[in-house]
């Protein structure tokens, strides 16, 4: 029996559920029928009370009898895709499911454990947005451009190409331009909320910037399998980078997380990083001016970032793709066999409706996928937003060896310009193996390789 099979018979999430997993674990130690597991399990849940003194089944009775009652009577329905998620990330898509205002939910492949919604959470509800579904990062979001180099000069040319990369684009926390860049972002209503106002300024000096952790800016060989919005299938030259709304983005995340905590203290403690706005309030309507500012302003960045490297190659753009992964919709979804209208919530996830275009990374050593969407409904029309960690960054850094790392992204055939020990390719999941379990959610139409790559040195501050 795993997490999913313990949350169908009615154990919570949290301590109920840490107990559950390990009285199943005795039970089989001490040689109990396995087959019966689930009438045992089903047994305790039912009357608690009644195990409290058993020596085998008392602790996770005693849990069960301390555990808050739901704040829901009936959670919403949700599906996993893939195996071998994180037990905590699957406990925190069960709880998203209790919320009054959850309809339905979905948790991809490439799953971790996150704030409030579990990252690679999807989550629909009824007139509500849910800062923390959204995300710290609000939009982050992929855009890969296919240039007119040839294939050759990604080892011809490195140089070149390293130039234009270290020349237009900054990294680390609270990297900036000293000349600000201009872009028609910065003529849209940035007094739609307080924290927008405030930071203006700030924001517009890190226009065209990335932040840390698994942002980067990277060329790569992309094999595009049939033809893609007039890209003809063959090999290319393409640059490819991952980041989003930066400081600002997250201290919108920030003060709307706290005015959504304020506004509903009978949360229990386990799901307070789920609070809610309506969409009906001020606050509600406010943090969506600002989440959508947000989303205009990471595209900007993106946009800046492939307008100044092309600019300086002096090249063309063949092909021009991006979309959003952390980010809230109003979307009409059939939920139950009935259509309705909903906000879909994609932390960490793709979205991936009837033909729609999308890009899903792996590592720095491991291939990224332009995909199409096939748009099932039990996903609600998402897909994963890339391979998944499975190991937290405090443990990288004090596992892993760049003399040992490097050996593997010279295998892999990749340069490597700045990086942190946290962000190393065995940091993150088979993206393959991913892929593979995500089949009926997209298809693949093109893979692009990671040749020449660029992420922000761990603790990296850097003053231009």
């Amino acid at each position: 029996m795993n997490t999913k099979d313990l949350i169908a018979l009615g154990v919570p999430p949290g301590e109920p559920m840490r107990r559950g997993i390990a009285f199943i674990a005795d039970f089989v130690l001490k040689g109990g029928d396995k087959t019966q597991l689930p009438a045992e399990v089903e047994a305790v849940v039912r009357a608690p009370a009644d195990f409290a003194a058993d020596e085998l089944r008392g602790e996770f009775a005693k849990a069960l009898l301390k555990s808050p009652k739901p704040i829901t009577a009936a959670p919403a329905p949700w599906q996993q895709w893939g195996e071998g998620l994180e037990p905590e990330a699957i406990n925190q898509m069960a709880r998203a499911c209790q919320l009054p205002v959850s309809v339905a939910g979905a948790l991809m492949p490439d799953a971790h454990v996150g704030y409030g919604l579990p990252i690679g959470g999807v989550l629909a509800t009824d007139n509500a947005v849910i800062p923390y579904a959204v995300g710290v990062d609000i939009a982050c979001r992929m855009k890969m451009t296919v240039l007119d180099l040839p294939v050759r000069d990604l080892d011809r040319r490195r140089e070149r190409l390293i130039k234009a990369i270290e020349d237009e684009t900054r990294f680390g926390i609270g990297a900036h331009f000293k000349e600000p860049r201009q872009h028609p972002v910065l003529d849209a209503d940035w007094n739609v909320s307080p924290v927008t106002k405030l930071r203006k300024g700030r924001a517009w000096s890190q226009l065209g910037t990335s932040g840390s952790g698994n942002h980067f800016v990277e060329f790569g060989l992309f094999t595009a399998r049939e033809k893609i919005n007039g890209l003809e299938p063959g090999e290319y030259v393409a640059l490819l980078s991952h980041s989003g709304s930066r400081g600002t983005g997250a201290a919108v995340c920030e003060h709307y997380s706290k005015l959504a905590m304020d506004l509903h203290p009978e949360l229990p403690k386990e799901l307070k990083h789920l609070a809610w706005l309506s969409l009906d309030s001020a606050e509600g309507q406010e943090y969506w001016a600002a989440m959508e500012l947000m989303g205009q302003y990471a595209a900007a960045n993106h946009a800046l970032i492939h307008q100044h490297i092309a600019g300086h190659l002096r090249l063309q753009v063949l092909l021009d793709l991006e979309n959003h992964h952390n980010f809230a919709w109003q979307e009409r979804h059939l939920i139950g066999g009935v259509e309705r209208d909903v906000v879909v919530h994609r932390k960490g996830a793709t979205p991936a409706g009837v033909g729609v275009l999308g890009i899903i990374p792996g590592s720095m050593a491991s291939p990224g996928f332009v995909v199409r969407g096939r748009g099932n409904d039990a996903s609600l029309r998402s897909a994963s937003h890339g391979a998944g960690r499975v190991m937290s960054r405090k443990k990288a850094t004090a596992t892993f060896e760049w003399h040992k790392v490097n050996r593997v992204l010279r295998e892999a055939g990749v340069h490597l310009l700045s990086a942190g020990l946290d962000e190393v390719p065995m940091v993150y999941k088979d993206i393959h193996q991913v892929m593979a379990a995500q089949s009926d959610l997209v298809e693949t139409l093109g893979q692009f390789d990671p040749k020449l790559v660029k992420m922000a040195p761990h603790g990296e501050r850097p003053e231009d």
